[in-house]
């Protein structure tokens, strides 16, 4: 077993888990131990940097030595130099921020980094409800949605590591703005504030829950988000045919309330695919899934992908 720390970068925390991975590759790979502080991101980057860089030590000094580490980051990052292009969720001067050699230096460690809804890709692909499968498709609900492709069994990053972003296609020109600065993307329509104003709800879990109970307008408003998430994830499986689609993130515990009309959103646009071909299935691993998959990510990253201490 070789040792890996996996940090994931979030608006309200940071969570950090080690890893151990076999040396003949990462199935079989198990957390031997994990942690959460409050990101403090009011404070700006500078105390957010000293936050995981602290939470790192201590994972380290409770679990043993590591041979590198990966962070997760909620953003866009320039993928040669790691400098911060967006962290759209984060206040504070962070563009610019070298932030994978600013925390190697402090951990003594190479230390990669990668999109937060990446890491939860990786880790569901390895370890979660697609571990064991070639081609997987993977989506975050919440606030924005985010997501990732795993593509005979390696996840598609790209060249510049932007590659994956579910959320971003655009199913209607011209259509609502979308926090992208592009309009009528999937997450314009799908995402959690959609769903709640179109329920009358203040939450997307109230309007779940009013769904549940019948409520005429909460299912007209989740039918609609699992019609564009169909859309979006159906011209996936046309393109890919992914043996497995995850659902994750905070308002996909919805579950069969949201599945079941997603499902049939997704077998009427990619009807060329038969249905049995793919399955899909709610995410396993929770909200540590960021902090193993940044692990993963450490773990499975070129050498010369990291940056070094």
């Amino acid at each position: 077993m070789t040792r890996f720390l996996g940090i994931d970068l979030g608006g309200t925390n940071v969570k950090g888990v080690i890893l151990d991975v076999p040396d003949g590759g990462t199935p079989g790979a198990r957390v031997v131990g994990e942690a959460s502080v409050p990101t403090g991101a009011a404070e700006g980057p500078e105390v957010v940097i000293q936050t995981i860089a602290e939470l790192g030590v201590r994972l380290m000094a409770d679990h043993g030595a590591v041979q590198a580490a990966g962070v997760g980051v909620p953003g866009l990052y320039d993928a040669d130099s790691g400098a911060i292009v967006l962290f759209p969720n984060l206040p504070g001067p962070w563009p610019g921020l070298r932030l994978p050699a600013r925390l190697s230096r402090e951990w003594h460690l190479p230390t990669a980094l990668i999109n937060d809804a990446r890491a939860f890709t990786l880790a569901e692909a390895r370890m979660g409800a697609a571990a064991g499968w070639s081609t997987v498709v993977c989506v975050t609900l919440g606030t924005g949605i985010g997501g990732g492709v795993v593509v005979d069994g390696r996840l598609r990053a790209g060249p510049h590591g932007r590659a994956g972003e579910v959320g971003h296609q655009v199913l209607v020109p011209g259509g609502p703005p979308c926090g992208c600065g592009n309009a009528g993307c999937a997450e314009s329509f799908a995402k959690a504030d959609a769903l709640s104003h179109a329920a009358g709800t203040a939450t997307a879990r109230e309007a779940y829950d009013a769904a549940r109970a019948g409520d005429p307008r909460a299912l007209a408003a989740v039918q609609s988000v699992a019609d564009h998430l169909g859309h979006a994830l159906g011209n996936l499986v046309t393109v890919l045919i992914p043996e497995r689609i995850v659902i994750g993130g905070g308002i996909a515990d919805a579950g069969e309330v949201l599945l079941a009309p997603l499902r049939e959103a997704i077998a009427a646009t990619a009807v060329l695919v038969p249905r049995d071909w793919y399955d899909v299935v709610p995410a396993s691993l929770g909200s540590r899934a960021g902090s193993i998959g940044a692990a993963l990510w450490a773990a499975e990253s070129p050498p010369l992908t990291l940056a070094l201490p």
